[in-house]
């Protein structure tokens, strides 16, 4: 038996999220269902993280145990030959450790979110980014994003179906930066919660609309009530694109 580290990229679009689902697809499931075609086994993917419906990634992380002898570039070209016409790829591929895993060997993991800042509707990047209308304060998000860093109870900024035993986590980072066409927001910490990058920005977009303050951010992080949450923003945005893990 051999593990082999995944590095995938998917359209979210078309899913329900990473995890398997027994009410639609999901990347997991186009992934495995590949790896039978390829090997003949039925093998769990296990990836760095679960992604919503409509979220994508540029570099998810994942692992699967194959018993069959193949080496990675043939594993990696097989995978994304069988998984036409679904928008999923393995772009690189290597053996590990039997003991590295993807989801417990994983030492933090990084978002970023799209906002497309126009009033016209998106076309070419529909559903792949939000789109607010202008303007921004880019520079005032990134001030009350700093009030969001560090150790909190996120309980205002977590799903009401989040499964994590606790809320209380610490984000390393959330960077506001304009670039062209909009603002991207980056999100970095070890773990996070079911909807946390999402709520987070859709707070940090009312700030930058002039509707909330960096207070109002402040105030409703120590309300630790999902009531208290100004919006939560849709999938479309957002981007899996880091996992990182021991040297």
């Amino acid at each position: 038996m051999t593990r082999f580290k995944l590095t995938v990229e998917f359209d979210g679009r078309p899913f329900m999220g990473w995890q398997r689902q027994a009410h639609g697809p999901s990347v997991q499931q186009a992934i495995e269902e590949a790896v039978t075609l390829v090997t003949g086994e039925t093998q769990a993917v296990h990836a760095a993280g679960r992604t919503d419906a409509g979220v994508h990634a540029t570099a998810m992380a994942a692992h699967v145990d194959i018993e069959k002898p193949i080496t990675p570039f043939r594993l990696m070209e097989a995978l994304n030959a069988r998984m036409r016409p679904n928008p999923v790829a393995i772009v690189a591929c290597e053996v590990v450790a039997d003991d590295w895993h993807a989801r417990f060997s994983c030492l933090g993991r990084r978002y970023i979110y799209r906002i497309a800042e126009r009033r016209a509707p998106l076309v070419l990047e529909a559903g792949k980014a939000w789109r607010v209308a202008p303007p921004l304060d880019a520079g005032a998000m990134h001030e009350a994003a700093q009030r969001l860093v560090g150790l909190h109870d996120f309980t205002t900024f977590r799903s009401v179906h989040c499964q994590s035993d606790s809320p209380v986590k610490t984000l390393d980072r959330l960077d506001v930066r304009r670039v062209e066409g909009g603002i991207a927001i980056e999100a970095a910490a070890r773990s996070f919660l079911h909807h946390q990058v999402r709520s987070m920005v859709g707070c940090l977009a009312l700030v930058g609309q002039g509707k909330w303050s960096a207070d109002d951010v402040t105030s409703a992080l120590e309300a630790k009530d999902r009531a208290e949450l100004g919006l939560n923003a849709p999938p479309d945005g957002l981007y899996f694109v880091e996992a990182l893990y021991p040297a």
